[in-house]
């Protein structure tokens, strides 16, 4: 008798963070980079105030994962290596999320989004929406550097499958 055994294991881990000529920070390399909310805490909660930030990401988290959002996109000076960022960028897949569930937080962008970075610690907008400064829906937006207009990358977060959701 003859026994096979194979093991399949997916590892899913955020990138190490590159050099782009001209940015103040490193920065995630060019891409879409899968990763779940504790790849996040891993690579980006790593003191008191990012860690901060990082609760107010799963708690926002939560709460389109509630209302039917499947994706969030991770983007801005968080996921770079400045040391205290302001908050962070965020979009949301608005495809299959029930308007009736969404807290209306995710769709006040009044007074530069003073109303979520209170709520939440970060700024939130619908990926699909179009950033009128530059054309282009938020989700393609964020994969560009704001000091020099380079291609970088975003974290994507499967909100569905993710553990420290459920």
């Amino acid at each position: 008798m003859t026994n096979s055994f194979y093991n399949i294991i997916v590892v899913i881990m955020i990138p190490p963070l590159i050099s782009l000529s001209g940015s103040p920070w490193t920065v995630l390399p060019p891409g879409i980079h899968p990763g779940s909310l504790e790849d996040v805490e891993t690579a980006f909660a790593t003191n008191s105030w990012r860690r901060q930030l990082f609760d107010g990401l799963v708690d926002a988290a939560g709460q389109l994962r509630s209302a039917g959002c499947g994706q969030v996109y991770l983007d801005g000076s968080y996921v770079t290596g400045k040391p205290r960022p302001n908050d962070y960028d965020a979009c949301w897949e608005p495809a299959g999320v029930d308007g009736q569930k969404l807290n209306p937080v995710f769709l006040n962008f009044n007074n530069g989004r003073a109303q979520q970075k209170a709520t939440f610690k970060g700024e939130f907008f619908p990926s699909s929406m179009i950033c009128a400064d530059v054309g282009r829906a938020f989700v393609d937006f964020f994969q560009f550097d704001r000091f020099t207009g380079k291609e970088k990358g975003i974290v994507s977060i499967s909100l569905a499958t993710d553990p420290i959701l459920s």
